[in-house]
């Protein structure tokens, strides 16, 4: 499943790139060039703007919530959206281009010597080449989505 948002759903492209999901984000308010790339690449427009409905024969979710987490499980629960780990870190936050797995070697004179003597993969973007590591922020991505995923089973 593919995603274009709304100039107010920045987080929420975040997120849904963290999640391995391929989402653009639209900075601008062109509601047409929104509606063609949805048709275009098949995507669906999340959205805070009620004014959209009016576009027929598009995929589109109107996003009720103000809290990204909350945001998250109203699309999880409606589009029967899955987290998965083989997914998630898979794309860069920054663009939304596919991550590639970057040599240890390589990644030496790129990052923190901290960062390189505690870390053993690392991934990069091809397109604006930024390098991703498993951060401790990455266990406190995974902790909120497993909350997330908790709270979608009901348990």
């Amino acid at each position: 499943m593919k995603f274009i948002l709304t100039r107010e759903l920045g987080r929420l492209a975040k997120w849904l790139r963290i999640l391995g999901y391929d989402t653009i984000y639209c900075d601008k308010d062109d509601r047409s060039r929104l509606v063609i790339v949805s048709l275009r690449d098949e995507r669906v427009i999340l959205t805070r703007n009620a004014g959209m409905s009016r576009f027929t024969g598009i995929r589109m979710v109107l996003i009720k919530e103000d809290s990204v987490e909350k945001q998250l499980e109203q699309i999880i629960k409606e589009l029967g959206l899955e987290i998965s780990g083989d997914k998630t870190f898979s794309r860069c936050v920054d663009c939304n281009e596919p991550l590639m797995t970057l040599s240890r070697d390589k990644a030496k004179d790129k990052v923190p010597p901290y960062v390189f003597r505690t870390q053993n993969e690392f991934k990069t973007c091809s397109a604006c080449a930024k390098i991703f590591w498993q951060g401790s922020h990455s266990q406190l991505v995974k902790k909120f989505l497993r909350r997330i995923d908790t709270e979608k089973a009901g348990v």
